[in-house]
């Protein structure tokens, strides 16, 4: 999969549509793209519902912004995100943003972020809606996230099962398929890293972890569908991983 770690990230978090108890893995799980150089949440403060924000805003160096409802019913936190969002664009200082949020309100934000070069990564949870994920370069589920905190491990085991992991079913290998076939050579074999590369492009939210895999080639061979085969370099220790659709 393409990673680039030095790419400057602005993470701005929607308060009221994401948990705190998973930040602290959602910035670990950032830091395999790059280095949060904004970090910022949203929200009215005053309201208890977010109260939960406030123990670990410090501990993280997130900068809260205040932004009170004006009128019920209407979101302002929303403006208050696309608006900084927008500022932080033009000033040249970032190379892609994380928007943390499951609200699909974001969806033209993220596309108007990509249409100006960034890299748009999201992050939010499973009932977060389609649109706002296509709008992504990738997108994460929270779920899935590993985390430090024991108490939220197990809350996660009770998730995981059956909800939170998907099954390999034919709609999954058919896409894994058609992505190997457009990439292989004449003799049908791909580079495993360019196949993860266009699976993200064709589908953002495609990850190894919702099928309960930690990478995309233990997912692979257990599906019995494909050829694989690793082959050596230069480098000591190092192979090439290729597979292709089995006869």
């Amino acid at each position: 999969m393409e990673k680039n770690n030095e790419l400057r990230l602005a993470v701005l978090i929607d308060a009221d549509n994401v948990p705190h108890a998973s930040i602290k893995a959602m910035l670990e799980e950032l830091a395999k793209y790059g280095i949060p150089t904004f970090k910022r949440i949203y929200g009215d403060w005053t309201k208890p519902t977010v109260s939960g924000w406030k123990n670990v805003l410090l501990e993280n160096a997130i900068t809260p912004i205040q932004q009170y409802s004006y009128t019920s019913g209407k979101n302002a936190t929303d403006s208050a995100m696309i608006i900084d969002a927008m500022d932080i664009l033009y000033s040249g200082r970032v190379d892609g943003f994380c928007l943390v949020t499951s609200d699909s309100d974001f969806t033209r934000l993220a596309t108007r972020l990509r249409e100006a070069g960034m890299k748009v990564f999201g992050m939010g949870e499973k009932k977060t809606p389609a649109p706002f994920i296509t709008a992504c370069d990738k997108f994460i589920y929270i779920e899935i996230l590993e985390t430090e905190n024991e108490q939220a491990k197990e809350n996660r085991k009770e998730k995981a099962s059956p909800n939170s992991i998907k099954k390999i079913d034919k709609t999954l290998i058919n896409l894994i398929s058609s992505t190997v076939t457009d990439l292989a050579d004449e003799s049908g074999w791909a580079f495993l890293g360019d196949v993860g590369n266009l699976l993200l492009k064709k589908q953002p939210d495609f990850d190894a972890r919702n099928y309960g895999f930690k990478k995309l080639f233990p997912l692979i061979k257990s599906t019995g569908k494909f050829d694989t085969d690793q082959r050596h370099t230069e480098k000591e220790n190092i192979k090439l991983v290729y597979i292709r659709v089995k006869n």
